[in-house]
């Protein structure tokens, strides 16, 4: 019987050995591969931490680009085991949209060639590429590539860049598909590490700007508050300079007693009356800017008489301006009668120039000059005074900026009425310009135009209801008729100075003035007397005002009664509230008692 043989198969040994250097050239191709990916996932790190930190340059997304093609040559020239031979890595970008991109960055494989980037002109067809920094490339070329065998193009994953991206590699063509898989993961796995690095980059630098906007809104607001706490201080100065003049000059003529011939309590008595004026003109400036910049500060359009509005406003300086030996000018050009306008605002904003041109002047003149130039006219204040320098003058018309007066050694007002004047002359349809220069004088001018458009627009309902805007200035008028006979007033007032005044005022005027200071007690005033008009605060201690001149209004025997609501309620759409609640007119605290007489007498008639 015939033995097997034990002798091995021919050529079995040298199969064996082959098999075994396959084995270990996959291996060693394996680890290269996760060799490289990790190298280059390393680097793109250390890169991006340090951008992170702050402690490299300028970092962009054309580095990653360049570090990732610079890497990937690196890798392919230590590749082992293969006649493989790269000529060249690029990217190409494409931007939305586009049919067609364009060769972005480039490296080649020997120094010659990176000294002229241009790779052959062989067609893709042709499994050879011709490439050239910032050459064309389309987007059906690049598919092209990214499908042949071998792959020559990888497209990086869709990620927050608005552009599409490939990595290209041109090559010679391998016979080994081992080694054309081995290459293809490292472009695919490099293409994805990529587009990570180009999103974190991205989220770093947005990162960056956020801090940075963050760090440049945090200076902005410690300079807003410091400019805040200096207005603050100002103010507090401002308002307890004119409450320590009423203070003080009321308790003078209470300890004295007061005596209505003597001259000394009248003096006191208008500087009362002028330091009230003057809170009030404080408190109406805060109060406007923050309804202006709330765009809630009403415009009433109306056809002003300018030479006569003129004329009242240097009446009302002519004082200040006499008591600092200051020379007062006005100057009209003989063709300008009329120009659509807030006459209030207009009005404010020539005394909040004027007044400022009499603070800052000690010697010479203070002017205002109108003028015609073309469809607007011109409104200039002018001083002799000491002038603005001019590193000052861009800041002037920022809210709480204010500037020394070297006349005082300190700081006047609260820095809010030349921002206000701005802003009311541009709500105008206007602009407001300033010329000076230091020890040589100021000249402010306000341009606006004849006509607005806004005006234009609101015209047919604004024009028609002018609501006693002009000729109010606060002078307690003796000229209002009075009643042939005494007539019944009904006040609710709740504030008891606030009732004796008004009390006063109209007992005075022949006027019988029956006082209540809540709901209840009107309504049992109303069962013994017929007011001829009512005057009432909004704000109850036992009701609200609205819901009382809802019943008024409801009462067969009450809601003819003219209903005037006297109140503090002086914000945007207050009036407008009052009115449609049913009251018949509005006047806000503190009073115009000139104004209040007028009102009533209206209603008597």
């Amino acid at each position: 019987m015939q033995q097997p043989s034990s002798l091995p198969e021919p050529n079995s040994q040298v199969d064996q050995s082959s098999s075994l250097l396959i084995t270990i050239q996959r291996l060693n191709a394996e680890l290269w591969l996760e060799r490289s990916l990790k190298q280059l996932q390393s680097l793109l790190n250390l890169r991006l931490s340090q951008v992170l930190r702050q402690k490299t340059g300028v970092f962009t997304e054309a580095d990653i680009f360049q570090l990732v093609l610079e890497q990937l040559q690196l890798a392919l020239k230590n590749y082992p085991f293969s006649n493989f031979h790269q000529r060249c890595l690029a990217t190409a970008l494409v931007q939305p949209k586009a049919s067609c991109g364009s060769i972005c960055h480039l490296v080649n494989s020997s120094q010659e060639e990176l000294q002229d980037p241009w790779v052959g002109r062989i067609s893709a067809e042709q499994n050879q590429l011709s490439l050239k920094l910032s050459t064309q490339i389309t987007l059906k070329e690049l598919q092209s590539l990214e499908q042949q065998f071998p792959q020559k193009a990888w497209r990086l994953p869709n990620t927050s860049i608005t552009y599409s991206a490939w990595l290209i590699m041109d090559v010679t063509v391998s016979s080994c598909n081992e080694e054309n898989y081995i290459i293809s993961e490292l472009m695919t796995n490099a293409a994805q590490q990529c587009a990570q690095a180009l999103e974190q980059l991205q989220q770093i630098l947005d990162l960056q700007n956020s801090c940075q906007s963050l760090q440049t809104f945090n200076q902005n607001l410690e300079r807003t508050n410091q400019l805040k706490n200096q207005f603050l201080a100002n103010t507090s100065h401002e308002i307890r300079t004119p409450l320590s003049s009423i203070l003080g000059f009321t308790q003078l003529i209470l300890a004295q007693g007061y005596e209505p011939s003597r001259e000394r309590h009248q003096e006191y008595l208008n500087i009362i009356l002028s330091s009230g004026k003057h809170l009030l003109a404080l408190i109406n400036d805060i109060l406007d800017l923050s309804k202006i910049e709330a765009d809630q500060l009403e415009v009433h359009w109306e056809k002003v008489n300018i030479p006569e509005l003129c004329s009242n406003v240097l009446t009302l300086v002519k004082e200040k301006a006499s008591n600092k030996g200051l020379k007062l000018q006005l100057k009209i050009d003989d063709n300008i009668s009329i120009l659509v306008a807030d006459s209030l605002r207009l009005k404010q904003m020539l005394l909040n120039l004027l007044f400022n041109a009499l603070k800052f002047t000690n010697n010479g003149s203070v002017g205002l000059k109108i003028s015609l130039n073309g469809s607007f006219m011109n409104f200039t204040i002018w001083d002799t005074g000491i002038g603005i320098p001019k590193e000052q003058q861009k800041q002037l018309f920022q809210p709480y900026c204010q500037i020394t007066n070297s006349t005082t050694n300190r700081q006047e007002g609260t820095g809010l009425g030349l921002v206000v004047t701005k802003k009311l002359a541009e709500m105008n349809g206007g602009w407001i310009e300033l010329k000076s220069d230091t020890y040589k004088g100021s000249q402010f001018t306000i341009s606006l135009p004849l006509v607005p458009n806004a005006a234009l627009e609101q015209a047919p309902q604004l024009l028609t209801e002018v609501d006693e805007i002009g000729g109010d200035e606060h002078i307690l008028e003796t000229s209002v008729s009075l009643p042939p006979n005494s007539v019944d007033i009904l006040l609710l007032e709740d504030d008891l100075d606030n009732a004796k005044v008004i009390q006063t005022f109209l007992e005075n005027r022949n006027y019988r003035v029956t006082w209540v200071k809540s709901a209840r007690e009107a309504w049992k005033v109303l069962t013994q007397i017929n007011p001829a008009v009512i005057l009432l605060d909004i704000q109850l201690p036992d009701s609200n005002g609205f819901e009382l001149i809802k019943q008024l209004r409801q009462h067969e025997q009450y809601q003819d009664i003219p209903l005037i609501a006297q109140t503090a309620m002086a914000m945007q759409g207050d009036r407008e509230a009052c009115l449609s609640a049913g009251v018949n007119d509005y006047i806000s605290k503190p009073l115009d008692l000139s104004k209040l007489a007028r009102m009533i007498a209206k209603y008597m008639q």
